[in-house]
């Protein structure tokens, strides 16, 4: 299993962070590159976007990186290690939404934007963190200690499923499933932690053009009291985006996480906002309450005692 021994974050620290030219990613990155000592690896789709956001300074390191291609990931990586030797805490935080109906899926283009969605929230995630892992490991201890963050970044959407987004929920469920699984395989020593970010509503792009796809609406889904129209009626109200929390608030909340690491081990999730908490809360409720209601029915399944299929999950971890 994972190690659950605390993390001291090193004092010349080495972020790389996915998504860094806008919200939450550009926040964080700001902050970093803020600090006296870290240093910064900030990766964008275009990296001219981070242009006159960032200062220019020996600490930052700017890097083009679409997430969806295997040899940029390797390249962003290779040139990472290049500049400053290891990274440290791997951000996770490029990604973007989808929404739609489901049904629009079927669809030609409707099929190709759901594999993109899946590719690039999904996939570019894995893949990095995979990268992560061997450097924390390998090469982190040849210029200081050991070890490593990796951050996560799904959303409440990670946890908890609403309509018209499923293919999102998708590919973020199975970030969370991955990071749960992967954490289960490292060794205590190598000192490696994993957390995963889940932001509830927050004031940054990500519900506009530029961080949002949609899907082409489906015939039998047209009426204004659809769910996924009053979702989407709900995401695109600029008087509802004033009561999401700023990104930059969210994006100290993550820094916190890991530097007070020090003192009490990451959490596996860390919801951020109070809906997000309240959200991640309430599902947590509702599984239980359910598991009871079917608890009758599912361990009448069992054939006697000493031959329970499911004790070595539940007693093994």
């Amino acid at each position: 299993m994972a190690s659950s021994h605390l993390y001291n974050l090193p004092e010349d620290a080495v972020w790389f962070i996915t998504g860094s030219s806008s919200g939450m990613g550009l926040r964080l990155a700001q902050q970093i590159a803020s600090h006296p000592t870290h240093r910064l690896v900030a990766t964008a789709r275009d990296s001219s976007r981070l242009s006159g956001l960032l200062p220019e300074s020996e600490r930052v390191h700017i890097v083009e990186l679409d997430v969806t291609s295997d040899s940029a990931i390797d390249a962003a990586v290779d040139s990472a290690l290049s500049k400053f030797g290891r990274i440290d805490v791997m951000v996770n935080n490029a990604g973007y939404g989808l929404m739609g109906d489901t049904e629009s899926a079927l669809q030609p283009d409707g099929q190709a934007k759901a594999r993109k969605q899946v590719e690039t929230n999904l996939w570019g995630t894995t893949r990095l963190t995979i990268h992560a892992v061997r450097i924390f490991r390998d090469e982190n201890p040849k210029s200081g200690q050991q070890g490593g963050v990796v951050l996560n970044v799904t959303s409440l959407g990670g946890f908890a499923g609403y309509p018209g987004t499923a293919f999102y929920h998708a590919a973020k469920f199975g970030v969370e499933g991955f990071t749960e699984s992967m954490s289960k395989e490292v060794r205590p020593d190598w000192n490696i932690h994993f957390c995963i970010i889940e932001p509830g509503g927050m004031r940054s792009n990500f519900a506009t053009a530029g961080s949002m796809d949609r899907l082409a609406p489906h015939p039998a889904y047209t009426a204004a009291d659809s769910p996924t129209r009053i979702l989407e009626g709900y995401v695109k109200d600029p008087a509802m985006q004033k009561t999401w929390t700023p990104a930059e608030r969210v994006a100290n909340a993550v820094y916190q996480v890991v530097a007070l690491a020090k003192s009490k081990p990451l959490p596996m999730r860390l919801p951020l906002t109070e809906g997000a908490w309240h959200v991640v809360k309430n599902e947590v409720a509702a599984v239980d309450k359910e598991l009871e209601e079917v608890k009758e029915l599912s361990l009448s399944v069992e054939i006697d005692d000493s031959n329970k299929a499911g004790h070595f999950l539940t007693d093994s971890w």
